[in-house]
C-alpha cells in the first residue's frame, strides 16, 4: 500500500497488529445458544437483527466461532455487500458462523474498528481479492492484513463519539426518506384500487363486467401460456446472441434487455413457438415470494421466448386496453387472488389452470382508456417524487462514506489534537499503544492457547492441513455427482478457513475437477464433479 500522510501521534498498522484470534468450538448436543449467521446481519443498519436460538444437535457445521461483547464481525462471503456488525452484550459468549472473520480488538476502541470496516477503502480492498464466481468470498488473511491509520487511544474514543452522533443524524435523515418511499408505495396501491373499483373516474359499479383472464386473451393459439419445461429449454441451449430469452428477474424488475439476457438459436426459437412473446404482451411471474409480478414486454424489444416460471398474456386490444388489464393485475385484490391459487414450500408457484379462471372487473373500452390516462398521470407524479427521494438517499449514503473517510483521516479531530497535545504524544501516542497491544496480545494468546502434555489423550479428529491430492482423492471417491462444503467439513474437520482456501484453489485451476452451482431446491451452493 502506498505511503500516506497521517496526523501527529498516529501510526500505520494492520488489523492483525491490534487484535487476537478468537476461539472456535463445537457446541454440545444439548447446549442452547444464539446462532449468528451471515443472514442475521442487517446490511443497512450494520447490526445483528435476525439471530436464532438453537441447540447444538441441530446446529450447522458452520456454527463454531465464539463471539464476545466488542467483537467486530465481517462477512467473508460477498464482502462487497458489507455485512458487518459490532457485537453487543446481548450476544456475548454466543456462537457465530465460520463465514465471518471475527476481529477481537486489544486495547483499541472497538467502535473505531467498526467504523474502519464500514469504510469504502476497506470494502473496495476486500472485495478486490474475493475468490469464487458463484460464491465469491474473501479470506481471513485478507481482513487481517488490511492496513489502516491507527490514532492514539484517547483520540479513537473522541472519533468514535463524534461518529456515533453524526451517523445517527444521517440514519435519521435516511429513515425519513425511506418512509417517503413507503408512502409512495401505499399511494400507488391506493390509485390502483381506485382505478379498478371505478372510484377514480366515478364510473357506476354496474358498468363493470366480470371477465376471466382467459376471456381477456386473444382468441387464437398461444395467447395465454407459460414458459417451456426444463427438458425443452436447458442451460445448454443458451447462446450469447440470437433471439432473446425473458426471465422472471426481468419481469420483477420491469427491466428487459440488460447485459444478463441470454439468447437461443433460430432453430430453437422456431421449436419454442408456443412460448414466444411479442412486444406489448403482458408478462406475469409464475414463481416467487410472492408470485404475481406484472410487466408489459416493451414495444421496442424484438420477439422473445419466455423461460420457465413466466406467464404470458396477449390481450385482444380490439376490445380491451392492454394497459388497463396490466394495471388491474397489479392491484392488491388481484395479487391476493394470485396468491390464493399458489402453492409450494420453498417458493410459491401459480397454478396456470386456476390462473386462467381468475377474474378482473373491466369497464367499457372508453372508460378503460380514461382510467389508464389518469393512472399514468398520478404514477408519473409519484415517479418524480421517488426520483428526488432516490437522489437524496444517494447523497445521504455518500455522506456516510464522506464522514467515515474524514474520521479515519483524522479530519474530524484536527482541532481536538491542537487542544490536547499531551494526549497524542509520548506514552500516549499510537506507537506506544501498539507496543502495549503487542505485550497484551502475548499474554492473551498464552491464556487461550490449548494446554498440551506428553500423555495427551486424542479426542476426536485432530487438526490437520488438507492437501490438494487428499481433496481430489476424496472428491473422486465420493458417491454421487455433487456434494456441499458441509460434506467436506464433515469429512476432514480441521481449520475451516484452510479447507475453504483449498476448495477455491481447485475451482481456480485451468482444468478444475469441481465446479460450483446454486442448488435452488436446497437453497445453497453445491459443488459438482467435472467429467473427464
Amino acid at each position: 500500500m502506498p505511503s500516506q500522510t497521517i496526523p501527529n501521534g498516529w501510526i500505520r498498522a494492520k488489523i492483525s497488529d491490534i487484535s487476537i484470534k478468537g476461539l472456535q468450538r463445537k457446541p454440545e448436543a444439548d447446549e442452547r445458544f444464539t446462532y449468528v449467521d451471515i443472514g442475521s446481519i442487517d446490511r443497512s443498519l450494520k447490526q445483528i437483527s435476525g439471530s436464532q436460538v438453537i441447540v447444538g444437535a441441530e446446529a450447522p457445521s458452520r456454527a463454531r466461532k465464539v463471539i464476545e461483547n466488542g467483537d467486530v464481525l465481517v462477512s467473508l462471503t460477498r464482502p462487497n455487500l458489507n455485512a458487518v456488525a459490532l457485537v453487543s452484550q446481548e450476544y456475548h459468549q454466543q456462537i457465530a458462523s465460520t463465514g465471518f472473520e471475527v476481529i477481537k480488538p486489544v486495547l483499541v476502541d472497538s467502535r473505531y474498528i467498526f467504523a474502519l470496516v464500514r469504510s469504502k477503502e476497506f470494502i473496495d480492498q476486500i472485495s478486490g481479492v474475493v475468490q469464487g464466481a458463484l460464491y465469491p468470498a474473501a479470506k481471513s488473511s485478507d481482513v487481517q492484513n488490511f492496513e489502516f491509520s491507527l490514532p492514539p487511544l484517547a483520540e479513537q474514543k473522541v472519533i468514535a463519539d463524534k461518529l456515533d452522533t453524526l451517523l445517527a443524524q444521517v440514519e435519521n435523515t435516511k429513515a425519513r426518506l425511506e418512509s417517503i418511499r413507503q408512502i409512495l408505495k401505499r399511494f400507488r396501491k391506493s390509485v390502483l384500487a381506485a382505478a379498478v373499483s371505478g372510484w377514480l373516474t366515478n364510473i357506476p359499479e354496474e358498468t363493470f363486467e366480470t371477465l376471466s383472464v382467459e376471456q381477456l386473451a386473444k382468441q387464437k393459439k398461444y395467447s395465454l401460456g407459460i414458459g417451456p419445461f426444463g427438458s425443452n429449454l436447458k442451460v445448454s441451449d443458451y447462446r450469447e446472441a440470437g433471439h432473446p430469452l425473458v426471465f422472471v428477474r426481468e419481469i420483477r424488475a420491469n427491466k428487459f434487455g440488460d447485459d444478463a439476457t441470454k439468447f437461443v438459436s433460430g432453430d430453437k426459437f422456431d421449436e419454442l413457438k408456443a412460448h414466444r412473446v411479442v412486444p406489448g404482451d403482458i408478462l406475469i411471474t409464475k414463481m416467487g415470494d410472492p408470485p404475481g409480478d406484472v410487466a408489459i414486454y416493451p414495444l421496442d424489444r424484438p420477439e422473445a421466448v419466455i423461460t420457465a416460471d413466466c406467464i404470458k398474456l396477449s390481450v385482444d386490444e380490439s376490445i380491451y386496453c392492454r394497459d388497463y388489464v396490466a394495471y388491474a393485475m397489479q392491484s392488491e385484490q388481484f395479487r391476493r387472488d394470485v396468491l390464493s391459487i399458489s402453492a409450494g414450500v420453498a417458493q410459491q408457484k401459480v397454478n396456470l389452470t386456476k390462473f386462467r379462471d381468475l377474474t378482473l372487473q373491466v369497464p367499457p373500452i372508453a372508460e378503460q382508456t380514461e382510467i389508464v390516462r389518469r393512472v399514468d398521470q398520478l404514477f408519473a407524479h409519484a415517479d418524480r417524487v421517488e426520483q428526488q427521494v432516490n437522489s437524496a438517499l444517494a447523497r445521504v449514503n455518500n455522506l456516510t462514506q464522506s464522514i467515515l473517510a474524514k474520521a479515519l483521516r483524522g479530519e474530524l479531530t484536527e482541532q481536538w489534537r491542537k487542544n490536547n497535545p499531551e494526549l497524542i504524544g509520548g506514552h500516549n501516542s499510537a506507537e506506544a499503544l501498539l507496543e502495549r497491544i503487542e505485550a497484551e496480545r502475548d499474554v492473551l494468546n498464552k491464556k487461550t492457547k490449548p494446554k498440551t502434555s506428553g500423555s495427551k489423550k486424542k479426542t476426536g479428529r485432530q487438526m490437520k492441513t488438507i492437501t490438494r491430492e487428499e481433496l481430489i482423492s476424496w472428491v473422486e471417491s465420493t458417491p454421487g455427482p455433487q456434494f456441499s462444503f458441509d460434506d467436506i467439513v464433515s469429512a476432514f474437520g480441521g481449520d475451516y478457513d484452510k479447507l475453504k482456501e483449498c476448495v477455491f484453489a481447485l475451482l481456480s485451476e485451468n482444468q478444475p475437477v469441481i465446479e460450483q452451482k446454486f442448488d435452488s431446491s436446497a437453497g445453497k451452493v453445491v459443488f459438482i464433479k467435472v467429467e473427464k
